[in-house]
Formats: C-alpha cells, structure tokens, sequence
C-alpha cells in the first residue's frame, strides 16, 4: 500500500540537504577519538513501525536480482546495483541501473571485477554522480578496497588494481560503504581476520578524497542469518538479514527478513524486528538500504527487496520514517 500520509516521494519531494551544518562545527572532524560517545546521540527509526511503497517490481537493465541501491540526493536519481547477466558470482561484475525516483529506467553502467555489491554510495558531483563502491573482486568476487566511479551511461569499465585505489583501514581485506546525507558522513563496513567492523568517517574525506581517521571503528555485533545491506543515519547504523523467500512457483509468505539497529558509539543492537515489507511480492529477497531526507524534513530508513520470477527479476523499494 502506498503511504498516503506525509510527503510524497517525487523528483522536487524526496531529499535536499544542501551544505547543511558542518561536521568541523560539531567537532567531529578527521582524526577525532574512536572511544564511546564520539558522535553524539540522535534520534533513530522505530523499526516496529510500518513500512510503505517506494515502487515495486520495476524493470532493470538485466533480468538478475538486485544487490543494492542508492540515492544521489541532490540531482534527483536513483542508482541499483544488479548482478551483471550471463556473469558468475565470483567474478564481481555489476550493472549499476540509473532510475527516477518513481523507478523507471534511464540508463546502465557495467562495472567488471568490481565486487558483490552489497552496499554502495552515491555522491552528487556537479551535475553528475560519483559511485563510491568496492573494486579489485577477489577469488570470491568481493572488493578489497574501494574507488569512486563517475556514472558514465551506457559504458563499460573495468576494476581498478587495489593498489590504485583507497585501503583506509589497515589489515582489511574486504570492503564496501554507504552514505548519510543528513549527518553528512560515511560508514564503511568491512573483513579483518578478526572478523567485520564498521568505521564512520566525515563525509568530506571522500568527497576530497582525502580519508584520514574515523570518528568511530567498532566490531559488527554478533547477528545471526544472512547479511543483505545496512544503512547510517546519525549515531546508529541500520542492518538487514534474510534469505530469499519463497522459492520459484512456491507460495508467497512473510519469510525470514529482519532489521537491527546498532548504536555506533558502543556497538551494540539497540532494537531488532522482523520486516514484512511486500509480503506479497512473488519472490522476495532482501537486498540493500539507504537514509535520506525528503525536501519537507522527513528522515526516511529505505528498504531494498530483488522481487520476481527467475530471468525476469525486478527492484521493490520501501520505507520506514518514525524517528524516536
């Protein structure tokens, strides 16, 4: 059902930041202390709460299952990431689907050897689009590091070396990332043999591409089922789970999704609820988050769902936007 309540999601009505306040006026700028409370606590999203309609089931480029999405919040477009056709897992080959905000397709990218695509950023640039996303697939077909990439449609561009690209935590092996345009930051997520950490930086360090220290670096808290995209809004980071629900030709059903909110300053989950966002859906698997802010101030927590029969996969997008 669509929300009919609110502000609109449309081209003049979903984000506007702008420059808005600094992080530097805050005193979070590069190199700030990683210990607890380095950011200071905002409000979060009530993830007991309904989620409603972005769209659904629209066409992509190819015909395989969405990884990710992605917003540029001042030039109006929406960016998914699919898996490339007639590529295997392991080799990272991604398309990345440029869309308005109602989901209609404008025009592709393929990006080879890239990476998974589990999460990326999407940072207006001009009138242009800077993709900020893992590269250099490893034998897994997951990026060891990260690079921006101009959105250039209809081209074809293939993975930069990890030596030429960005590696802003030492002894990682894997990465990927996602933006909050309202607080103005970055949060990377990424492998050590330790296991996965999350690191927080301003949002000024890429766009300069200048990364220095984060203001937080905390270990991903134990959670159990499948990771399948998370998301920054403030001082809390948003992570979704869940496999794909039904099979082909099996009955619709709610399935396994869930959603958790982590406090960055500690690390520890906050609230955690199962998410029924197009239960009825034919096919149904998590894949991706975002946070943004609609023109009129509304702070909303996106949700990404790869919907659809096999070789005829589709993007499905809803939201959450109670803040407490």
């Amino acid at each position: 059902m669509n929300h009919t309540h609110g502000f609109p999601l449309s081209r003049r009505g979903l984000i506007r930041t702008g420059a808005g306040a600094t992080l530097a006026a805050l005193g979070l700028g590069a190199g700030a202390q990683t210990a607890s409370a380095a950011v200071a606590t905002t409000k979060r999203f009530d993830l007991s709460k309904p989620s409603y309609d972005l769209f659904r089931s629209k066409d992509t480029h190819g015909a395989r299952v969405q990884q990710s999405f992605a917003f540029d919040w001042e030039n109006k477009f929406l960016f998914v990431a699919t898996k490339r056709t007639d590529s295997s897992d392991s080799a990272g080959d991604l398309c990345i689907n440029k869309m308005d905000f109602d989901g209609n397709y404008i025009s592709y990218m393929h990006l080879d050897g890239f990476g998974h695509g589990v999460s990326f950023a999407a940072l207006p640039n001009g009138s242009g689009t800077d993709l900020w996303i893992e590269c250099a697939a490893n034998s897994n077909g997951y990026g060891i590091a990260l690079t921006p990439v101009r959105y250039t449609a209809g081209t074809t561009l293939s993975s930069p070396a990890a030596s030429a690209a960005y590696r802003p935590i030492s002894g990682a092996n894997e990465y990927t990332c996602n933006v909050d345009p309202v607080y103005e930051r970055m949060i990377v997520r990424y492998n050590t043999t330790a296991g996965k950490r999350f690191a927080v930086y301003p949002l000024s360090d890429f766009q300069t591409r200048n990364i220095g220290s984060p203001l937080v670096d905390f270990a991903q808290p134990s959670i159990p089922g499948k990771a399948q995209g998370y998301a920054l809004y403030g001082s809390y980071v948003y992570f979704m789970t869940g496999d794909h629900y039904p099979g082909d030709g099996e009955p619709v059903g709610d399935g396994d999704t869930m959603l958790y909110s982590i406090d960055i300053n500690t690390g520890v989950v906050k609230q955690s609820e199962p998410s029924t966002a197009g239960s009825t859906l034919w096919w149904r698997e998590p894949e991706g988050m975002a946070v943004y802010r609609t023109d009129a101030g509304e702070a909303r927590l996106f949700l990404g769902f790869a919907t659809g029969k096999e070789g005829d996969r589709r993007s499905s997008i809803f939201y959450k936007n109670v803040l407490i």
